[in-house]
């Protein structure tokens, strides 16, 4: 007679807790505790922890092969003994097939963060609007660091020009062991002329040209491990706190790029306005944005699913975002604040009952920021990749003398 105990009876294998070696992060981590590593390296055991029941009539290792992955069963195979199916439905319908012990898949997240701690990642931001708006002090306040142009060897007593120039200045920061290689693009001279028609122009030919670079260096026989990112993942687009209207030139240039880059309108120095004067502007500006059929970041279509959906709903509701910008502390009710002095008080910076200023930092650098980078690689440099490759009908390879010349 077989010792094999009836299914119906078979004491159901419970799933045991994490081993105690797995989960422990570094203090500066900015991930949450995941696994220490990869199997092999000492994190993950061979054998089941001892926590495991093992069910009757088992000898020797574990093994678990999938038999039909469209249907979702899953096989144990104890020594040849009988055979134990999990009903967990396909991947595709989020379901899963029990385990019997600990495997160690979550300790991708761990991996993964090794590796970003050593490569570092880019991001690329972009600010457009008038002189005077604030652009290289709101975002030297975003990265509380003197990371603009004009912190870079700007002078005062230089000119605007009489065409706009796109200038870009890069900084490694460094947070919590985390290295960013920000650069911080600016275009002086936009909208500073008497006559702006087509002053988009070179900021569209910047971006595009950004897009080329990416795209050679694909195309190219003998690719580099990690093809440098120059393109433009996010646009700050400032707006002139005016309380009436957008100006046409704002209408023109976010209809001309919104298809080619991130935008994020932002209404500069919003302390000039009361808030009721800035609640009416911004809801002006956002049905001017909606009749004249302009997307800005986050575009509705790339919600993913229900939850991205409902965020992004939040945060497109508070768009655009009235901000103040400044990279000065002083003393308010015995704690240290980046604020603006006025005669009659201080505007906090970091203040949400003052401004929108953290509303947009959390925004751009804490929740959305890789989301950034996937909406500029996966949709705009797409777009521009198929319609480039089938103008030409493929790029030719170039030889790395070119590639050399082009990181220039």
């Amino acid at each position: 007679m077989s010792d094999v105990v009836p299914p119906e009876v078979r004491p159901k294998p419970a799933i045991p807790a994490k081993p105690p070696n797995v989960g422990a992060a570094s203090p500066s981590s900015p991930f949450p505790p995941q696994g220490s590593g990869m199997i092999g390296g000492g994190g993950v055991s061979a054998h089941p922890p001892s926590g495991i029941p093992v069910p009757i009539g088992t000898h020797g290792s574990m093994h678990i092969s999938a038999h039909s992955v469209s249907q979702g069963h899953t096989a144990a195979h104890n020594g040849g003994h009988g055979h134990s199916h999990g009903h967990g439905g396909s991947l595709g319908s989020g379901g899963g097939s029990t385990l019997l012990g600990y495997i160690g898949i979550d300790t991708i997240i761990e991996q993964m963060r090794k590796k970003t701690m050593k490569t570092g990642f880019d991001f690329n931001i972009m600010v457009v609007g008038n002189s005077g708006l604030g652009k290289s002090t709101l975002v030297n306040t975003l990265f509380k660091s003197q990371v603009s142009r004009r912190s870079a060897g700007w002078a005062r007593d230089e000119k605007i020009p009489k065409t706009v120039d796109v200038k870009a200045v890069s900084h490694v920061l460094e947070e919590g062991g985390v290295k960013m290689k920000l650069t911080v693009i600016d275009t002086p001279g936009f909208g500073d002329q008497i006559n702006n028609d087509n002053c988009w122009e070179p900021i569209s030919k910047y971006i595009n040209e950004q897009y080329e670079k990416f795209l050679k260096e694909e195309v190219n026989i003998t690719r580099k491990k990690r093809i440098p990112d120059t393109r433009v993942h996010c646009c700050l687009y400032f707006i002139s706190p005016t309380g009436h209207s957008l100006r046409q030139l704002d209408i023109e240039f976010m209809k001309r790029l919104s298809h080619s880059v991130n935008i994020i309108p932002v209404i500069a120095k919003a302390d000039t306005m009361t808030i009721e004067e800035r609640q009416e502007f911004k809801q002006r500006v956002r049905k001017e944005l909606e009749m004249g059929g302009i997307e800005f970041y986050p575009q509705k279509e790339f919600d993913e699913d229900m939850e991205d959906k409902s965020d992004n709903d939040k945060i497109r509701e508070a768009m655009p975002f009235a901000v103040v910008g400044s990279d000065k502390e002083y003393q308010v009710n015995g704690k240290r604040v980046l604020g603006r002095k006025t005669p009659w008080g201080i505007v906090e910076v970091e203040n949400p009952n003052h401004c929108e200023f953290a509303l947009l930092r959390d925004f751009l650098i804490r929740s959305h920021l890789q989301d950034l980078k996937e909406v500029t690689h996966n949709i705009h440099y797409e777009t521009f990749r198929a319609k480039r490759l089938n103008e030409n009908g493929g790029l030719h390879p170039i030889s790395s003398n070119d590639t050399q010349e082009s990181n220039l």
